[in-house]
């Protein structure tokens, strides 16, 4: 089977492995990492990275060659699959059934419509003929029954074992993975790092495709934490976490390392999200809780909020037993893993 694949993100090319791990003589075409053996990319994802909105503008008429490539290249596959990179995949997805009615194409990783921009669940619904979802609650958004829930491609990924008992004094602190986010707390979590002593064991969480020369520049203060590379070794060696929002917070959930969350958005970002979209809770594990049972899994501190004496208090003061109920909330309520579900789509 030849399939088209444009999945952009890092993310959705681990999540892509996965799901390749339960398929057999499937022969990828398309935008993916080049790193993954069943095919050649049309482009690696590493030509796909955009810095910002202005990046975005100059770079917009290559995207939409890019996208009429795919487009050319899809009369090779048998079916389609787009993951996650709403901005870029779906008016692609909008392209190909225009060009290719009969052919299947299916979505995994849905734009987050629950959040903003509720109107692209039309258009999903119109041009893609499978819509996979990995939270069960977005299913309820999409009414015309395409969407169905496959499971979480966390509970495949995640493959540590947390001991309690082996954890103490050990603290991780996840600045982010966007420069932004890492200038802005890196200050916040060095002084914080230092109010804690030496009696703590640090470590430092950074994205495993920064050099030494970014490592310098964003993270100031780097050589008094222990590096770690591997965001799920870090959390299950961990008695707490300070994590930036982002899927660490659900990762943290799912390993069982109680967590702070700490935000600094941009302001004009934080205003259209909260006053403009209403959005209240930023962490993907509140996210989720909230939409099953009403309730939260951890504390939100943003903007001004993000000090190092409410983040001492956060340390001293959470209630790791409730966190740990509602872990098992969360946990039973994702249920599963979906990449071998994703896979027998695919091969049906």
């Amino acid at each position: 089977m030849k399939l088209l694949v444009s999945a952009l993100e890092p993310s959705a090319n681990l999540h892509l492995k996965e799901v390749l791990k339960h398929t057999q003589n499937v022969e990828l075409l398309g935008i993916f990492d080049k790193s993954i053996k069943e095919g050649t990319p049309l482009y690696d994802i590493s030509e796909m990275a955009i810095m910002g909105v202005v990046d975005a503008l100059k770079k917009l008429p290559w995207f939409f060659k890019v996208a009429d490539e795919m487009v050319e290249l899809a009369a090779k596959a048998d079916k389609v699959l787009l993951m996650d990179s709403s901005g870029f995949n779906l008016p692609l997805a909008k392209k190909l059934k225009t060009k290719y009615p009969n052919k299947e194409i299916l979505y995994y990783i849905l734009p987050q419509v629950w959040a903003s921009r509720p109107k692209r669940v039309k258009k999903l619904e119109a041009y893609c003929d499978r819509l996979l979802g990995i939270l069960p609650f977005e299913i309820d958004y999409y009414p015309s029954g395409k969407a169905q829930y496959v499971g979480h491609p966390l509970l495949d990924e995640i493959h540590v074992a947390r001991d309690p008992d082996e954890t103490k004094g050990c603290i991780a602190f996840l600045p982010g993975s966007r420069r932004g986010e890492i200038s802005k707390l890196m200050p916040v979590f060095l002084e914080l790092r230092r109010k804690l002593g030496n009696e703590i064991r640090p470590l430092l969480v950074i994205p495993p495709h920064f050099s030494r020369q970014q490592i310098a520049k964003l993270y100031i203060g780097n050589r008094e934490f222990e590096i770690v590379r591997n965001t799920h070794e870090a959390l299950r060696r961990s008695e707490f976490a300070f994590i930036c929002s982002g899927t660490a917070t659900l990762e943290a959930a799912l390993i069982g390392t109680p967590f702070t969350l700490a935000f600094i958005a941009k302001k004009i970002d934080f205003f259209i999200g909260t006053k403009l979209l209403g959005i209240k809770q930023v962490g993907l594990a509140n996210i989720i809780l909230s939409h099953y049972n009403g309730s939260t899994l951890h504390r939100e501190l943003l903007q001004k909020e993000v000090t190092v004496d409410n983040l001492l208090q956060e340390y001293y003061n959470a209630d790791r037993k409730l966190f740990a109920q509602k872990a098992g909330e969360l946990r039973d309520y994702l249920g599963y893993g979906s990449s071998g579900n994703v896979a027998k789509i695919i091969m049906e």
